[in-house]
């Protein structure tokens, strides 16, 4: 009981009160840094295989240009990557079935960097080449992420689900080329 009278008495004065808000402060500072909140929060998206009006002479439908299977990093993570190219020639990163944790700022990059296993493979994928199609819709489900058309996919070779607010990886895949 005096441990808490003494307390309730510093908390009063002056110090008590700008260590009271320095506290306060870094533990919202803490929780915005690490929104440790989306570890329970998923995040599900079903984008729709993408569709192109067909042009003449084209086949209809995408044709798969490369494919992958996701590998856990820093999280398990799950999940098929291809890559699509619609009648026109746009082409689209589609993440199908895609299972991993939530968490602050992840983003979705193509690299060139190679898929490694274990903690080897954690942080390389932003050394070198990389692009980023945006931040990651969902933590869970299908999604579709357009592709700039001068995309040499002979020199990015490899997608990441990538927490830039931690520079690591949750997952990744190694592209294999179908044509």
């Amino acid at each position: 009981m005096r441990a808490v009278t003494a307390l309730a008495a510093f908390l009063r004065k002056p110090l008590g009160i700008a260590l009271s808000g320095v506290a306060v402060l870094l533990l919202a500072v803490g929780l915005y840094w690490f929104q440790p909140w989306k570890l329970w929060v998923d995040e599900t998206v079903h984008d729709a295989l993408p569709a192109a009006a067909p042009t003449a002479g084209a086949r209809p439908g995408p044709s798969v240009l490369a494919t992958g299977e996701l590998i856990s990093h820093e999280h398990t993570t799950k999940g098929t990557v291809r890559i699509l190219q619609l009648p026109g020639g746009k082409r689209t990163l589609r993440l199908e079935g895609l299972d991993t944790s939530n968490g602050p700022d992840l983003r979705v990059l193509i690299t060139d960097a190679p898929v490694k296993k274990g903690t080897a493979g954690w942080r390389v994928f932003d050394d070198g080449k990389h692009v980023s199609l945006g931040k990651l819709k969902g933590n869970k489900g299908d999604q579709n992420y357009d592709l700039p058309a001068d995309l040499d996919l002979a020199v990015y070779t490899s997608v990441s689900i990538w927490c830039d607010r931690f520079d690591v990886s949750f997952g990744a895949a190694q592209l294999t080329r179908t044509v």
